[in-house]
């Protein structure tokens, strides 16, 4: 009985129920946007970077901006609220800390992407939209399987042994780290220096394979004033 009344009511005010051919274009965009999603983030970045935290946001957000994008597009918004609306993107920030460059790329490239298969309308033929997902996949691929295979990745230590960071001693401090560290670092910088500790904060740099990913610490506050001096 509610279905029913419910049924009447949309029909008095003018709206379908169900409009089967929308319904069935919205899901096989949503498939195609979350298949897409899913290679971009699951099989390029994922296995790069072991972080399962940004897998799990990147997917959720490319479901999150297709619904948005799709909905919104098929109705009619003021200008000011338009305005208001990318606003409250611009604002949005995570309290953790600070996002890698390299995460916030892979983060414009779920929204862009999902806002593309959902704005994407009859003048844009589904050949098009393949087109561009293709190359978006391909070129992210290409670069980080092919051109950019070895990435530098970085790390801060506290360093004891005062002495090795004399510029006469530099060869030995790298000796020094590699070993200890197990990592093969091919160079540091030197942070800042507490001689009343005999400690000194050490950034060091080294290539990324299989058996160091996960010990970058790039969003580190010490590497960044690092990189500022």
């Amino acid at each position: 009985m509610e279905l029913f009344n419910f049924i009447i009511l949309a029909k008095l005010f003018g709206s379908e129920v169900v409009d089967w051919k929308d319904l069935g274009e919205l899901a096989a965009r949503f498939i195609f946007n979350l298949l897409i999603a899913i290679i971009i983030v699951r099989f390029i970045y994922y296995p790069i970077t072991k972080r399962k935290n940004y897998l799990f946001t990147y997917l959720l957000l490319s479901v999150v901006i297709f619904f948005l994008c799709n909905l919104l597009s098929n109705v009619k918004i003021s200008l000011g609220f338009a305005l208001g609306l990318f606003a409250i993107f611009g604002i949005i920030r995570y309290r953790t800390g600070t996002i890698a460059i390299k995460e916030m790329t892979y983060l414009f490239i779920v929204i862009g992407i999902s806002a593309i298969n959902a704005l994407a309308n009859k003048k844009i033929s589904h050949g098009e939209l393949l087109f561009t997902n293709l190359m978006v996949v391909a070129i992210t691929y290409g670069l980080e399987k092919i051109w950019l295979l070895k990435q530098e990745a970085r790390k801060t230590i506290i360093y004891e042994k005062i002495d090795f960071i004399k510029p006469e001693n530099h060869h030995l401090l790298l000796e020094d780290l590699r070993e200890r560290t197990g990592l093969p670092i091919h160079r540091f910088q030197i942070g800042r220096v507490d001689f009343l500790r005999d400690t000194a904060r050490i950034r060091i740099f080294f290539y990324e394979d299989e058996t160091t990913v996960g010990v970058n610490d790039e969003n580190d506050e010490e590497g960044q004033r690092l990189e500022q001096q």
